[in-house]
């Protein structure tokens, strides 16, 4: 059964540097194509490092592997990705006047998934 989550989409130190060698290098991609979850809300869900899981919402969806996120960087209910084509996925085109699409808070449904084809 699906759970409603807030994902924040953000940059990380990590991608920083990785992006410094290249976006197609793998760190850079192993950042930007990985779903942080807290641990408990992991292990509420049976997930594991590495497991699969879809994520979607009234824009689009997306599969990715899941990582536990650091100590208390994240509360329960709460999914951090960094920036990047995955992220995009899930983002509305609307941009307030602003020229940037909303990417804070967005609402979405998770659920473990098998591994893309």
């Amino acid at each position: 059964m699906p759970e409603e989550f807030l994902l924040i989409p953000g940059r990380t130190s990590k991608q920083g540097t990785t992006l410094n060698e290249g976006k197609y290098t793998q760190g850079y991609l192993d950042e930007i194509n990985t779903v942080q979850i807290t641990p408990q809300d992991m292990e509420r869900l049976g997930l594991a490092a590495g497991d699969h899981v879809r994520i979607w919402n009234n824009v689009g969806e997306v599969v990715i592997p899941c990582k536990p996120s650091k100590g208390d960087e994240l509360p329960p209910g709460l999914l951090f990705i960094s920036y990047g084509d995955k992220s995009c996925r899930l983002m509305g085109g609307e941009t307030h006047g602003t020229g940037m699409p909303d990417s804070k808070a967005l609402d979405v449904l998770l659920e473990k998934a098998d591994p893309p084809e």
